[in-house]
């Protein structure tokens, strides 16, 4: 939400006075003129008052950001900005909210509920910076004062959702909303505040409300602890190994990184591997040593299961106990009724429908994989039986020799910078976009590059930041996000800056660094993200960008992987960081022969965590049983194999317990059925086809959630989207032959 009015606290600002007028004003204006050629340095003899007024000046958030495009000034912000700042953004807005509420003129759109949506904006500049870097850049202080902050602003938040005078106006327009003169857009945030309002109970009673209020802080609060607890127990385990044959089997370029993580920790000599997921996935796909992959998969599946300060079980029985209760206190069965009715799918019967349909295909091929790989044990020579901690090392074997495939084939053709460049040539293809790199501009880290976007006309769209590495200061995964979301103020569009935050390899000493297969569709998926948010051409801010359905927002993300798969794009970025040799089409073909090959177990793995989601959530009260208990049984009765776990267990589940997902874990999957159809228009037509390009830009990427995501959707594919491109993507179509039937290579 932005502020209406912009206050600078600047001294040298002339509102400073006139909005903070108390009976020292005078005295510290003067202090402060006398100081203000070394704000960095206190004056000789200051009073403990005169100390904290200098360090509100020098506070960056209280001031318009005098950066280029006003992006944050992140080489001015200190930790110690952030509580007061914060807490002066809560008053700000405070007064605000109750300046609505009190008004005495008849409710309008115009005085309620654009000014609540208008209001703000202090606490919105710094809790988007806080936040983001609490994910990216995090440190104690951040960790801690993030818990600290937590109930405030979940108080914050219940003051202006169960304001009884504020919510009496806001049903008061809403009430008209059938004879107001409003555009598509302002309809949309009429609805959408007013059903804000009720979920968050302001039609409650005012011990149920007292109650709601007591629930919305312990969540804001376990939610944290359940991230940081993820992140603490990542960080913290490392195999540490020192006899060189045991990297039996694993590349140079991982042995490398490994001697550098090693060099790092104090480790001279040896090599570490890690469970952030450029360590640990081609350690499991490729170590020969089954004793370690073992070790290393024991400690990644056990994060949060350890009975330690960073054990997740308590926490999520307390999760999920706390959000029955809330559902239940609004009038929903469950905390997934609460969650479907704001999606696409609407109820959990719908999602259920679906994962059951792509999951007897799915588990079928997952069996037959399962009977390859154990086939290859055996021909090798061994009695043990397939166990999960084999399943990519075998998967890699069978890959190797059915398709003649080796992933460090096909690595040096994937340099981080050239897939940039790939994208960029992409997006320049379909809507015209170009890039230019920012050299002088605030980054929060050293490692975080700026881009300015250009439209087709040249004309300004937006900052794009983009951060690569992993590092132990921030989270695993990637994902996208946004320092300003685009607006529109007195008829002008206010540009918006955006994010990508991922974890790919480091560059070695010589080597650019050089992406997987899997991280280069990684990479096409968060910046699909990007586009939404940069593209986006709406009025208002919450409803501009990505604040659309979670079972819709990865429509554009997921979409725009198709292309990085495309032959006739792959050719665009795939050079040899060597050579400059585009990659040869035998490679190319491999690839291709290969996209449907292991995706009975990606997909299973991936539909056993979206269920066992939905089962934590469709539960009615507090669970009866243990955490492990609770997903065992969730697992035995969608009948998952033995040699497969969910993509998440529980007590490391960060989607749906610390962040957007909860009962939403289903959204990829369902975006899936989206961004396969919605590809497979292209593919009939042509690949860049530059009307239907456009028609997905003007109908979902510059839409937000400006409409019903169902109606957007069909006015750029003019039908609802079909789910049989979706199974023939992941070869789901084709009854899997049986194992007599195949043969090895």
């Amino acid at each position: 939400m932005r502020s209406i009015t912009k206050i600078s606290f600047s001294f040298l600002a002339k509102e400073w006075g006139s909005d903070r007028e108390k009976p020292n004003t005078m005295k510290k204006i003067a202090w402060g003129l006398l100081c203000a050629g070394s704000l960095l340095t206190a004056c000789d003899s200051t009073t403990k008052e005169e100390k904290e007024v200098m360090t509100e000046i020098q506070n960056p958030f209280y001031n318009n950001y005098n950066t280029p495009f006003e992006v944050p000034p992140f080489d001015e912000i200190k930790n110690e900005h952030f509580k007061p700042a914060i807490l002066k953004g809560i008053e700000q807005q405070r007064e605000e909210v109750t300046q609505i509420a009190s008004e005495t003129r008849r409710p309008t759109f115009e005085n309620t509920i654009e000014a609540l949506e208008l209001s703000g904006d202090l606490l919105n500049r710094v809790t988007t910076v806080f936040y983001n870097l609490n994910s990216a850049r995090t440190d104690e202080e951040i960790q801690k004062l993030s818990k600290e902050l937590a109930p405030e602003i979940s108080a914050h938040d219940d003051f202006i959702y169960l304001n009884s005078a504020l919510y009496k106006r806001v049903k008061a327009v809403y009430a008209e909303k059938d004879e107001l003169d409003l555009t598509e857009e302002q309809q949309k945030l009429l609805e959408k505040t007013h059903k804000n309002f009720v979920r968050k109970g302001a039609d409650l009673g005012t011990d149920d409300k007292e109650r709601l209020k007591e629930i919305n802080s312990k969540l804001s609060v376990l939610n944290l602890e359940f991230g940081q607890n993820v992140l603490a127990e990542t960080n913290n385990y490392k195999l540490v190994i020192d006899d060189e044959k045991d990297l039996s089997g694993l590349s140079q370029n991982l042995i490398n990184a490994a001697a550098a993580n090693a060099e790092a920790a104090g480790h001279e000599g040896k090599w570490v591997f890690t469970l952030h997921n450029p360590s640990l996935l081609p350690f499991l796909s490729y170590a020969d040593n089954r004793e370690l992959r073992k070790e290393i998969w024991e400690a990644y599946r056990k994060r949060g299961y350890t009975d330690n300060e960073y054990d997740n079980r308590p926490i999520i029985k307390e999760i999920t106990a706390l959000r029955a209760e809330k559902a239940q206190l609004l009038g929903y069965d469950h905390h997934a009724d609460y969650v479907l009715e704001k999606r696409m799918a609407g109820e959990i019967e719908r999602v259920y429908d679906l994962l059951d349909e792509i999951w007897k295909p799915a588990v079928a091929r997952a069996e037959v994989e399962a009977g390859d790989i154990q086939k290859m044990i055996e021909e090798e020579g061994h009695d043990f039986e397939l166990q999960p901690y084999d399943w990519r090392y075998y998967t890699e074997k069978i890959r190797a020799s059915r398709f003649d495939f080796d992933e460090s084939e096909v690595k040096p053709y994937f340099s981080l910078g050239s897939v940039r460049e790939g994208i960029f040539s992409v997006t320049q293809k379909l809507w015209g976009l170009s890039y230019k790199k920012i050299e002088d501009i605030p980054v929060y880290h050293p490692d975080v590059t700026a881009y300015e976007v250009f439209d087709k006309d040249e004309t300004h769209l937006g900052v794009l930041y983009m951060d690569f590495h992993p590092r132990s200061s921030k989270r695993g995964g990637a994902w996208m996000t946004s320092y300003r979301t685009q607006t529109t103020e007195a008829g002008k569009r206010k540009a918006p800056v955006i994010s990508i935050v991922c974890n790919f390899s480091k560059p070695g000493k010589n080597k650019p660094a050089l992406l997987t297969f899997d991280e280069v569709t990684t990479f096409f998926h968060e910046f699909g993200h990007a586009l939404h948010g940069l593209l986006s051409d709406v009025t208002y801010q919450s409803l501009a960008g990505t604040n659309v359905p979670t079972d819709f927002v990865e429509l554009p993300s997921q979409v725009l992987e198709n292309w990085a798969a495309d032959p006739e794009v792959m050719k665009m970025y795939a050079f040899h960081y060597k050579t400059g040799e585009v990659i040869p089409d035998e490679l190319i073909n491999k690839l291709q022969e290969g996209a449907t090959f292991n995706q009975g177990f990606a997909t299973v793995e991936y539909l056993a965590a979206s269920m066992l989601d939905l089962d934590y959530h469709s539960q009615t009260k507090a669970l009866g049983k243990t955490v492990e208990e609770f997903e065992r049984e969730s697992m035995k009765k969608i009948g998952l194999p033995d040699q497969i776990i969910p993509r998440y267990r529980s007590t490391y589940f960060n989607h749906i317990f610390a962040g957007g997902y909860s009962a939403g874990y289903y959204s990829y999957i369902w975006s899936g059925v989206l961004d396969s159809d919605a590809f497979a228009a292209f593919k009939e037509t042509e690949l860049f086809n530059p009307e239907l390009a456009q028609k997905f830009r003007k109908n979902i990427l510059e839409r937000g959630g400006t409409r019903e995501a169902m109606d957007m959707y069909v006015a750029f594919r003019g039908s609802e989207p079909d789910i049989k491109p979706l199974l023939r993507k992941r070869g789901l179509l084709e009854k899997p032959a049986k194992l007599k039937d195949r043969e090895l290579k």
